[in-house]
């Protein structure tokens, strides 16, 4: 069995421009979290680059987020997660599906894969699953406010 959060919003847009305010203005309505860091430096501006999430620095560094794993417009982006303090060899998956509703659409977020990070993780920063899934699901939320205001 996976542990995963799972949070939707409606926004007042096509699914077509929810799923391109989602992908191409990530930058825009992201909101770093110190729990769930996605480099070892402040954080800096995500972007989805040829299949690849990646958050760039200032100084033009970037480290490698993700790689996309599903790329269906209007309807659905999966992609692979690592933060910085997850094991080398480990990755989670983000699901998001667009889904039409009269003249809005439901985005729907689903993580899973925290059940495969190691109880003695830094990641975990000491959390038992229910705590840590719990706090993800608050920045997740967080994040599809964000993202709503943007859409």
């Amino acid at each position: 069995m996976t542990s995963k959060v799972l949070v939707s919003i409606r926004v007042k847009a096509s699914p077509e421009r929810a799923f391109e305010a989602f992908t191409a203005e990530i930058g825009a309505w992201w909101r770093p979290n110190r729990l769930f860091a996605t480099t070892p430096r402040p954080p800096g501006r995500l972007a989805f680059e040829d299949g690849v999430l990646v958050e760039r620095l200032d100084n033009g560094k970037a480290f490698e987020i993700g790689r996309v794993l599903d790329w269906s417009p209007p309807e659905r982006l999966r992609f692979s997660w690592r933060q910085a303090s997850f094991p080398p060899d480990l990755a989670t998956e983000v699901e998001v599906r667009f889904e039409r509703i009269g003249e809005e659409t439901r985005v729907t977020v689903e993580h899973s894969g925290f059940d495969r990070v190691p109880a003695e993780s830094v990641a975990r920063h000491g959390f038992p699953d229910h705590a840590l899934l719990a706090r993800l699901g608050d920045w997740w939320r967080t994040l599809l406010n964000a993202y709503g205001a943007q859409a």
